[in-house]
């Protein structure tokens, strides 16, 4: 069995124009003092890491690694989350996802915009060395999640097929750079579940570079088993966001919320530690299964300040990560390989 990686971050949370979290350089100096060991990158704000440049020039990446290395830190993977969800948006959506994308486009321009955009990150990918990119799916069935009104038969087949005409050819390209892509299965984009993912999956023709970043925090809002989605999905995992989250029903809200705010929702998003996701049973089952990529702390919290999150999370990270064992328990019991005596004890002449 492998030892997980971390602890990582995810950075996009904490950017701004006020330090330490202004230039790349300043962030990797405050989160190496933390003691994070690597950070996951965005890859929309140029401020920090220029998409452009980075997709064409292996010297910008290796300037990248160095400003990393000088704090002991490296890139866990690159992240195109934004770009993801652009590669499909329901018209109910266009609005409040405008800041995701250039104004003006049409639906194709906007689609071929965020597949260009997840080829470029697909390049720098391989200049820099890594091998997953984070991303969400986008979503054209998302308004139709519950099923009233009563939906058109054949609604939800079309929605896949044509989110796999669109993801398919970004698909192609990174399994070319043997790069696989992780959708982190997420509310809003078609792929929120172990279902919906499968429906995927068999609308790409299960695509190996299809895989999954793994967020158990979006699961206990579901009420999903996240750890049984470990047994089923395990092969396909490829990152790993440590992020909590508690559900607590009332008279009120469940699942759905009642429109509330998230500190007032049921089910609410919290710094690590202050939520219900068992992350030592995660952290088992993703060593037994031999993950060998990064935990990455993503601090989304509607109560915690978000330095304190990222301060107290890198030592839990640390906490949870275990160091698998290199020989069986039972090794001072073993006996030696000797077949005359296997015969004998299965009662083989």
């Amino acid at each position: 069995m492998k030892t997980i990686k971390g602890p990582a971050l995810f950075i996009a949370q904490f950017l701004s124009d006020t330090p330490p979290f202004d230039t790349l350089d300043n962030i990797c100096s405050w989160a190496a003092k933390l003691g994070y060991k690597a950070l996951q990158i965005p890859t929309w704000d140029p401020k920090y890491f220029d998409l452009d440049q980075a997709s064409n020039s292996k010297t910008y990446c290796l300037n990248i690694k160095n400003t990393l290395a000088k704090y002991g830190l490296e890139i866990a993977e690159l992240a195109s989350y934004l770009q993801g969800q652009v590669m499909a948006i329901h018209p109910a959506y266009l609005e409040l996802f405008q800041a995701f994308y250039p104004k003006n486009l049409t639906e194709n321009q906007r689609t071929q915009w965020a597949q260009d955009q997840l080829f470029k990150t697909i390049k720098a990918s391989e200049n820099l060395g890594t091998k997953n990119i984070s991303v969400l799916s986008g979503g054209l069935a998302w308004p139709y999640v519950y099923p009233w009104p009563q939906r058109p038969e054949g609604l939800i087949d079309l929605a896949f097929s044509e989110l796999a005409a669109r993801w398919l050819p970004v698909l192609d390209f990174a399994y070319e750079k043997s790069i696989s892509l992780g959708f982190e299965l997420h509310p809003g984009s078609d792929l929120f579940d172990g279902a919906s993912f499968n429906k995927f999956l068999d609308a790409v023709n299960y695509h190996s570079a299809a895989g999954i970043t793994f967020d158990a925090s979006h699961f206990v809002l579901q009420q999903l088993d996240y750890l049984a989605f470990i047994d089923i999905f395990k092969d396909r995992i490829k990152a790993f966001h440590v992020k909590d989250a508690e559900f607590n029903p009332n008279g009120l809200t469940g699942v759905y919320g009642g429109y509330n705010s998230w500190a007032n929702r049921s089910g609410r998003f919290r710094s690590i530690g202050d939520g219900q996701v068992d992350f030592k049973k995660i952290f088992s089952k993703l060593s037994q299964y031999d993950f060998e990529g990064w935990a990455i702390l993503e601090w989304e919290c509607c109560i915690k300040d978000q330095e304190q999150g990222a301060r107290e999370g890198a030592n839990l990270i640390n906490s949870f990560i275990i160091n698998t064992a290199s020989r069986a328990f039972d090794d001072f019991a073993k006996t030696e390989v000797n077949q005359e005596l296997n015969n004998k004890l299965l009662g083989i002449s």
